[in-house]
């Protein structure tokens, strides 16, 4: 430092601040000495709430968990990379998760479970990959002064966009529906779950149950990542004749353990699902190839479970049976060549259904494909055809070709699967509600994902000879219904067309009659002029959603979009019922037989519905607006 210009009085000032660094410079100096003695050169220590937090390295931290509560709750950035937590108990590592840590703010925390260590020593080596120069820099991330030992964990709802009516995680990231079944009146789903974070990683089984497909329960995490690899998707099923030895009507699970490989392994239940013990001998089946997302059911009539597998880089499915669960037999692959072929096969589901108004019985292989959909990214084909209990054998069209059919002509209904013994011989749906092109980018942070409405599947026969399937919404969904806002006989609409308001959570039934129009729009809107447009082509008899102006849509190139659905009236005459959530609208034509999903994020809800013919007029018959009652 250079001080010629100083005064005397600068000078003895200067002086004293001097000799104070040089003090300081030799306390440290002495405490550097003392740390190289203990082999601890560049640790720092901090205490935080209810934490010890030791930095070892530039890239290497202890965080000792020193105060006593539930949860230690982990501050979370999702900008940041993930960092690497070896949870150690006594000393051993008990897990290992990934976990976004925080380095220059904290967007929310999660939780760890600390309540099942009661009584041991808990500590998280915690590697990150910030490539630090020095520790001095590593501990300025904002996440070592944010840990914090806590007896709660906040899970009120902070989001604008969480569905009022559709099935959410609490907390975390969400993918795939997994391992539902229906047992003792109660409905049971599992799904691809990250409990520390936002988007996609330490997935595991978590579970929600519901007595009505309505009202949700949520339980702790059901099956959780271990040696052989965290917890893919799968399927469950009540085994009534107990051929897998675990007692009379145990739940069993079977799903995907993905580490180093993908192999299939298996779990169950002996207290209705709500906790699993993982079977000792896993996996049960492995291949030397990629495969996952086992999807089995028991066959009554050979005695025998069936197991139908993904094989995705391949593009098909595999056909397994086994008279325990243990010991599996492939008897067939179906697939090749077949249907959209642009991504990898996952999530499949096998099951009988009667073709509508026939005593004609087919059976429905779904086939998840990402990407690949008609619309882009993800999306669930299906086949229909019949099977023998061995081979699936797909039925052809006219011109002697297997065709490609979509389960949904919206981008947001993916991993469709079926509950397992639902009652009533119903077989009953839910997916995914969203797309892998944007699912991490979506304007959520709390949670992320929702599931579609349960929808019960069924067969019908078109005019062009083809056998399809139809999914309308489950019978229970009838009792969101709250209070009638709208509702009107019969009204005569042109280019002017009619406008009413409706209420932010609703259901919207109509049916449209064209009367020598080309296009019936209906439009909702709000007060920010954003929009959605449906727009019933009559001379196509099809049917387009248009979001490219209903809100947010800039987080994803692939968000703004149209999507069209194939209409199969006979009479020219539309039905519909329109399921309008916070971030999202159902379409459900002609009872089910065209279904299109799509998320939107409107800046404010949609407070009005237009409904206009252009080229001439149509009739529109028994409106009725539903508002949705808040669960």
């Amino acid at each position: 430092m250079y001080f010629c210009n100083r005064n005397p009085a600068d000078r003895i000032v200067v002086g004293r601040v001097t000799e104070k660094i040089n003090n300081m410079n030799n306390l440290i100096g002495i405490i550097k000495t003392s740390l190289v003695t203990a082999g601890m050169m560049g640790t720092f220590v901090l205490n935080a709430a209810g934490v010890e937090v030791n930095h070892l390295g530039t890239n290497n931290t202890l965080v000792r968990v020193t105060g006593d509560g539930k949860y230690l709750l982990m501050p979370v950035q999702e900008s940041n990379d993930d960092a690497t937590v070896n949870v150690l108990v006594d000393g051993k590592l008990d897990r290992t998760i990934y976990v976004r840590l925080a380095k220059s703010k904290v967007d929310y925390t999660v939780p760890l479970d600390i309540a099942r260590y009661k009584g041991h020593d808990v500590a998280l080596n915690i590697v990150t990959t910030q490539n630090r120069s020095t520790v001095r820099e590593a501990k300025e991330d904002v996440c070592w002064s944010n840990f914090n030992v806590s007896d709660t964990f906040d899970t009120a709802n902070r989001e604008k966009y969480r569905p009022a009516y559709h099935h959410t995680p609490l907390y975390g990231w969400m993918n795939d529906p997994n391992g539902m079944f229906h047992k003792d009146g109660v409905w049971h789903l599992y799904y691809q779950w990250n409990p520390y974070g936002s988007k996609w990683q330490n997935m595991t089984w978590g579970h929600s149950s519901s007595k009505d497909l309505v009202n949700w329960e949520h339980h702790p995490a059901a099956i959780e990542p271990n040696g052989l690899g965290t917890v893919f998707s799968g399927s469950s099923a009540v085994d009534t004749e107990n051929s897998a030895g675990f007692g009379k009507d145990a739940v069993l699970a079977m799903y995907t353990s993905a580490g180093v490989s993908q192999v299939q392994s298996l779990a169950y239940s002996t207290d209705n699902g709500e906790t699993f013990g993982i079977y000792p001998g896993n996996p049960t089946l492995a291949l030397e190839s990629e495969a996952r997302d086992p999807n089995m059911f028991w066959n009554p009539d050979t005695k025998t479970w069936t197991l139908i597998l993904a094989h995705p880089l391949d593009h098909e499915m595999l056909i397994f049976t086994s008279p325990d669960m243990k010991a599996w037999t492939l008897q067939s692959k179906f697939g090749q060549g077949l249907g959209a072929q642009d991504g990898v096969w996952e999530c499949p589901d096998l099951f009988p259904l009667k073709v509508e108004g026939t005593d004609e019985q087919k059976w429905v292989l779904i086939c998840n494909i990402n990407p690949g959909g008609p619309f882009g990214g993800s999306a669930t084909q299906y086949f229909v055809g019949d099977f023998d209990g061995k081979t699936f054998k797909a039925d052809t069209d006219a011109s002697g070709k297997v065709p490609t059919k979509w389960m949904d002509y919206g981008k947001d209904n993916y991993a469709s699967v079926s509950f397992s013994d639902a009652p009533d011989g119903r077989r009953t749906i839910l997916g995914w509600m969203s797309n892998w092109q944007y699912a991490a980018d979506v304007p959520t942070m709390q949670y992320r994902s929702a599931n579609t409405l349960p929808r019960d599947m069924s067969l019908f026969r078109a005019k062009d000879g083809e056998i399809y399937l139809a999914s309308a919404p489950s019978p229970e969904v009838d009792m969101l219904r709250g209070k009638l806002v709208k509702s009107a006989g019969k009204a005569t609409v042109g280019a002017k067309g009619m406008t009413f308001g409706i209420p932010e959570l609703c259901e919207i039934d109509m049916e449209i009659q064209p009367e020598r129009c080309r296009e019936v729009e209906i439009c909702l809107n709000n007060a920010k002029g954003q929009k959605v447009l449906l727009a019933y082509d009559v001379a196509g008899n099809r049917l387009a959603f248009d979001r490219r102006e209903s809100g947010i849509t800039d987080f994803s190139q692939d968000f703004p979009a149209v999507t069209v659905a194939p209409l199969y009236s006979d009479n020219g005459m539309l039905k519909l019922r329109i399921f309008v959530d916070r971030c999202s609208m159902e379409v459900f034509a002609d009872g089910g037989r065209s279904v299109m999903t799509n998320l939107v994020f409107p800046d404010a809800p949609y407070s009005q519905l237009t409904v206009k013919a252009r080229d001439g007029k149509a009739k529109v018959r028994n409106l009725k607006v539903y508002e949705i009652k808040n669960n």
